[in-house]
């Protein structure tokens, strides 16, 4: 998960993938899911979005990512080899008519 702002990702939590198979597919676990919003209602960090890898394809969302996107402006960050890729979840994006592309800079601590 991504915490943060839209313009700003302060923090990065790596959470466990449940899904089916989780070499073709992500699914966050629903615990950790659940905790981090019951954290950001209590004044924690707020949830902006969320990430995975693509380990054989390109830094896009691609069409199981699409079908699983709700459109709430959830920002995407999709890393592949030594690339990343972030988006934004919207209604009738031009990537998958669920995603449209967000620009980015990677500064180090």
């Amino acid at each position: 998960m991504l915490f943060g702002t839209p313009a700003r990702i302060e923090q990065a939590l790596r959470c466990c993938n449940v899904a089916p198979d989780p070499r073709s597919a992500f699914e966050i676990d629903p615990v950790q899911l659940i905790a981090a919003h019951k954290a950001e209602r209590r004044g924690g960090p707020r949830i902006v979005g969320c990430y995975h890898s693509h380990p054989s394809g390109p830094p896009l969302p691609s069409a199981r990512d699409a079908a699983a996107a709700m459109t709430d402006g959830a920002i995407w960050l999709i890393i592949a080899r030594r690339e990343a890729g972030f988006f934004c979840a919207i209604e009738n994006g031009a990537i998958e008519r669920r995603f449209v592309a967000v620009r980015h800079e990677i500064v180090e601590p």
